[in-house]
């Protein structure tokens, strides 16, 4: 196992927290990390800030999972990676990530070679699952189980161009 795994799995839980615009899907990925943590038999915690998400503004969702955990909050400066959907968002969520923590962007994915470019917070995920030891098979079920079906193969197909991604 990875040690970023490793530690989800010991006494602190990994942190990771999902930010972009209303509308972009943070919290749908927030769901499906969740859902993959769980059915991974941790412990999970989610919490979400929603701002003027109808509009367009900030949105951020923490999810936090291990052996046991206490708050859904990240705290200040903990989070272990940060996916951030929106590129002007960077910079406003920066300061959750831990030193040596991991800033997984849009920047990162080619959004013109995705099936439905509002795949994007799914294809962040598969660049994501690289850095976490979790099986494939887990993604792609928490996507099944998240998705109306019609949607699927678009971000089955987005989350293998994520995992696709050569990490940094």
């Amino acid at each position: 196992m990875s040690s970023q795994l490793n530690n989800a799995a010991s006494s602190r839980p990994m942190n990771v927290v999902v930010a972009g615009l209303g509308g972009q899907g943070v919290l749908k990925a927030s769901d499906i990390l969740a859902d993959v943590a769980f059915s991974a038999g941790l412990d999970v915690k989610k919490s979400e800030l929603h701002g003027m998400s109808q509009r367009g503004g900030s949105v951020s969702s923490d999810v936090r999972f291990g052996e046991r955990v206490f708050s859904p909050m990240v705290p200040e400066g903990e989070a272990d990676f940060l996916v951030v959907i929106a590129a002007d968002q960077v910079p406003v969520n920066t300061w959750v990530l831990r030193p040596g923590g991991v800033l997984i962007e849009a920047s990162m994915i080619d959004e013109s070679s995705l099936p439905n470019k509002k795949s994007i917070n799914v294809a962040l995920l598969g660049v994501l699952s690289r850095h976490l030891q979790f099986p494939v098979e887990a993604w792609t079920a928490a996507i099944g189980r998240n998705l109306p079906e019609k949607l699927h193969e678009a971000n089955l197909q987005a989350f293998s161009m994520g995992r696709a991604i050569e990490q940094r």
